[in-house]
């Protein structure tokens, strides 16, 4: 699949990235559009499995289905596949068009083998570790990742609070990991806490119903961007 941005050049900077698991699906491209319009470049895709969590989310159709608004408008797809053996279906997300795909390391007894994987697909590797992973358990695989993913609430339930001592985890991951890693958070991401977990060494942000559960979500995305980029 040729891909109209680079991704890793993108991902340099600090970004925010709305989640459409919190959008509205009868109103999905117009939604995408509208914070796409206010400046977003990456969209998160959250899938879930209801094994590896509780809920069943969205699959690789609905990454295929705004792939070319995201691409045409100079986006990034960037998938968290929230599910069991995540290495059994990364073939299908970067064939619906995904540029970064994250697996959990609790998810597969084959970490390594699945972030080679998503590179030889042609995508970037995430790493994603639930609250209760240590940070050093990245180290292994510390130099074949482009991101890694701090999940700040546990994932699969929502309405829950950021996890406070997240920000001490961020501030250990940035120790740890090469500099041209770009740190994620998701879980509780807003206006208040995305600054903060910048400040510990987060450059991407991603936030759902801090974007979507808002009567204008160009304007919540704008908030949330300016919080961490002046």
């Amino acid at each position: 699949m040729v891909r109209l941005v680079d991704a890793r050049e993108l991902l340099a900077s600090p970004r925010v990235a709305p989640s459409i698991l919190s959008a509205d699906f009868a109103r999905l491209g117009e939604q995408v559009e509208a914070v796409m319009g206010a400046g977003a470049r990456v969209i998160h895709v959250d899938v879930m499995d209801g094994h590896f969590v509780p809920p069943i989310t969205i699959g690789d159709l609905v990454a295929r289905s705004v792939n070319e608004q995201v691409h045409e408008a100079g986006g990034i797809l960037d998938v968290h596949l929230m599910i069991e053996r995540p290495e059994r279906q990364i073939a299908a997300f970067a064939d619906a068009g995904a540029d970064v795909i994250t697996v959990h390391q609790e998810a597969t007894p084959h970490v390594h083998y699945a972030l080679k994987a998503i590179r030889d697909a042609g995508c970037l590797a995430g790493l994603a570790i639930c609250p209760g992973t240590s940070a050093g358990a990245v180290v292994e695989v510390a130099h074949d990742i482009d991101v890694l993913l701090c999940m700040t609430v546990n994932p699969g339930w929502g309405g829950q609070e950021f996890i406070e001592h997240s920000i001490q985890k961020l501030e250990r991951l940035k120790r740890m990991l090469p500099p041209e890693v770009a740190i994620e958070v998701d879980g509780g991401i807003d206006a208040t806490t995305a600054p903060r977990c910048a400040t510990a060494g987060a450059s991407l942000f991603v936030a759902g119903s801090a974007v979507f559960h808002t009567p204008d979500p160009a304007a919540a995305y704008e908030e949330i961007e300016r919080s961490v980029n002046g």
